[in-house]
């Protein structure tokens, strides 16, 4: 079995992620919503419930780069040093 750990993304069309400074001008509310809505899909992508809520709470680190690693074999321990 072979891992692929490579960080590049699979999709060259995918949304724009939403940037720390943008995140900071959301309303609390939302703000718990997108926080939520990021550490479900980190769980659902097959990291940890502790590196999900890590790498759900860096809004910079695009969540379709953390779920492709998961995706292509990669560790979620190894995925969490790669993307921090």
């Amino acid at each position: 079995m072979t891992l692929n750990c490579d960080p590049v993304a699979e999709d060259e069309t995918r949304e724009a992620a939403v940037t720390a400074a943008q995140f900071e001008l959301i309303d609390e509310t939302e703000a718990e919503a997108i926080l939520r809505w990021r550490f479900e899909e980190l769980v659902r992508a097959g990291y940890d419930i502790g590196s999900a809520l890590v790498l759900a709470s860096h809004v910079e680190i695009d969540l379709h780069d953390a779920s492709a690693l998961t995706r292509r074999g990669c560790p979620s321990e190894t995925a969490l040093r790669i993307l921090l």
